[in-house]
Formats: C-alpha cells, sequence, structure tokens
C-alpha cells in the first residue's frame, strides 16, 4: 500500500485542493514502558497494535492523524519512546494532544520531533486544525485556561481556512454519567460558547471517555471516540468498564464545512 515519502506531503491530491481531508482519529491508548503492562486486565500495547494494523491493512488512507491525550499511564519516558516508535510506521503529521494521565514535559520531548506535533495548528485545504491543552496538573477533570482561549482566537483570527477543528482531551459536554461527569471540561459551556463566537468552528473533537459520542451543538458537531484499549460503561452512575472493544475513528473533512465519519469497533476475537 502506499505511503507518503515525507511527513506533510499530502497522498490525497483532493487534500490539496481543499476538497477532502482525511482524519485518523485515535485516543487514549494509555501505554506503559513495559510492552505486556495492562490496563484493567488489557494489554495496552497490543491493543493498540491491533488498531494500527487494522488501519493499516485498510484502503482508507488519513492525511493527518490526531491523537487526543492519555498516550501513557505509567509517567514514564520509555512510554512515549514506545508511542513514538509504534506511530512513526503511520508516515503522515500527527497531532498530539495531552490528556490528564500524561506528563508535559516528557510528551513535549517526543511529540515537538516531526511527524509529530504538539497542541499544534496547521492549515490543510480549507480546514485549519488546532489542538489545544484542557488538562490541569493533579486533576483528572479538565479547563481551557484563558491563555489557551486567547490562543485559539488568535489562531482563528490569523488564519484564512474557512472551517476549523478543534481537538482536545477533556469533553465539553455532560455524558450522562454521574462519576464520569465530575471529570469532564469545567468550563465546558463556556467553551462551547467561545467557539460559536469564532463563526468558524465546524467540529470539535475529544477523547478520554472511553466511548462514543457524536452531537451537534449550535452548529458545532461535538465527537468523542473510544479508547484503543479498554472502555467506559455508558450511562454508568459509578465507575465501570464496559465490554466494548478498542476502537479509532475515520473523519473526513468537506469543502463545505460538512464532516462524514465512521467509527470502527474491533472486533472481540
Amino acid at each position: 500500500m502506499k505511503r507518503r515519502e515525507e511527513p506533510g506531503i499530502e497522498a490525497n491530491p483532493d487534500a490539496e485542493n481543499g476538497e477532502l481531508i482525511r482524519i485518523l482519529h485515535l485516543t487514549d491508548p494509555h501505554l506503559f514502558a513495559d510492552p505486556e503492562g495492562t490496563l484493567r486486565g488489557l494489554a495496552t500495547q497490543m491493543s493498540l497494535q491491533r488498531v494500527l494494523a487494522h488501519y493499516q491493512s485498510g484502503d482508507w488512507l488519513a492525511d493527518r492523524a490526531v491523537i487526543t491525550g492519555d498516550l501513557i499511564q505509567d509517567d514514564s519516558a520509555k512510554a512515549y519512546d514506545r508511542f513514538r516508535e509504534l506511530l512513526l510506521p503511520l508516515n503522515m503529521r500527527m497531532h498530539c494532544i495531552p490528556g490528564n494521565h500524561d506528563v508535559r514535559e516528557l510528551m513535549q520531548q517526543v511529540c515537538r520531533v516531526p511527524p509529530f506535533s504538539y497542541c499544534a495548528h496547521e492549515e490543510i485545504g480549507s480546514w485549519l486544525l488546532i489542538g489545544l491543552d484542557s488538562c490541569v496538573t493533579g486533576d483528572a477533570g479538565g479547563l481551557i485556561t484563558a491563555e489557551e482561549f486567547e490562543r485559539l482566537s488568535d489562531t482563528v483570527a490569523n488564519s484564512s481556512a474557512n472551517h476549523v477543528m478543534v481537538c482536545l482531551h477533556h469533553p465539553p459536554v455532560d455524558m450522562g454519567s454521574a462519576w464520569l461527569d465530575t471529570v469532564g471540561l469545567r468550563n465546558g459551556e463556556e467553551f462551547l460558547q467561545h467557539l460559536q463566537s469564532l463563526g468558524r468552528v465546524r467540529l470539535a473533537v475529544f477523547g478520554h471517555v472511553h466511548q462514543s459520542y457524536d452531537r451537534e451543538h449550535d452548529g458545532i458537531r461535538v465527537i468523542g471516540t473510544p479508547s484503543t484499549c479498554r472502555q467506559f460503561l455508558p450511562g454508568s452512575e459509578d465507575f465501570a468498564v464496559d465490554d466494548q472493544p478498542p476502537a479509532y475513528r475515520r473523519i473526513t473533512l468537506r469543502v463545505d464545512g460538512s464532516s462524514d465519519t465512521k467509527l470502527i469497533w474491533l472486533n472481540n476475537d
């Protein structure tokens, strides 16, 4: 299967014309320095490898990958090295955003080296992609700071793109799960209002919740993707894991500002 020769070169000619941009959304791999490290009984590296192999075996080729946080679980530099080694064969630019389990200093050492980027922005076709840091040190919940709001506003104002896709870790909406809604984005309503005020934001994509979400809020499509490892039980009052398999999402951005998406669940076989 043909892949890009260099990071940042488009394999999809439609992307150069702004007609069609394909985004691979991965989230919450929770890797360990130990390749056999497990999270709630599941070996996270093997699970991520299954997800990547499934993507690479298909004929749907992404132009960019977005990884929305919780790259690692054990606070180790070696886990980030492992993440880099596993993702490099994708051979495309990868936008990485920190999650509450990430260690910013260690993550930046790996994710600020191409083809990875850290909370970066990029114009591709008629779209602007931007990653935001929603993490609060020592807190599983999230917050968009005044500085991040300002950076978002300035980036959009200085962009000629017609449409904007914003990526973050924490959900800006309630998930209908009592325990999970205590660790979402603390200022989610303010965040969505801010996106609305910018006028060009069409899509907001998040991780953290280990389950699927896809709804429109005042003209902005808000999408959450399940983890590449363990999932949480939707609608649960207390913490509970689900028996759903690992997953990833295909997102297609169109020149008119609309988007198509397909959630891919890996069979438990």
